[in-house]
């Protein structure tokens, strides 16, 4: 995981963690912090703390069966609460263990 800025992004990245960790079981979990390259954009003027935009690679075995929107819809849902608090974009790679496998 990694975050630039403030304690505010690694909070925020933090949560993100515990809760994907949690609901999804995730074995792997990236975390980036990319809100520095939407700087410009009005939802970061907006935002007190800055931490707007994320990109999340995630393996879960809870995303057998699953395809593609069910499975960014699970993400969204473990963090509605986040995405409600200032978490404006999220660019998401979810994968299965055996997708992740090959690569």
């Amino acid at each position: 995981m990694t975050s630039r800025g403030a304690n505010a992004v690694i909070a925020r990245a933090m949560r993100m963690e515990t809760k994907l960790r949690s609901a999804l079981e995730a074995t792997v979990l990236e975390i980036d912090d990319v809100s520095h390259k939407h700087a410009g954009h009005a939802a970061v003027k907006d935002s007190n703390s800055g931490e707007t935009h994320f990109d999340l690679k995630i393996v879960s075995p809870k995303f057998e069966g699953k395809n593609l929107v069910n499975r960014h819809r699970m993400v969204y849902q473990v963090l509605s609460d986040e995405l409600n608090s200032g978490l404006h974009a999220l660019s998401i790679v979810a994968k299965t263990p055996q997708e992740a496998a090959l690569k």
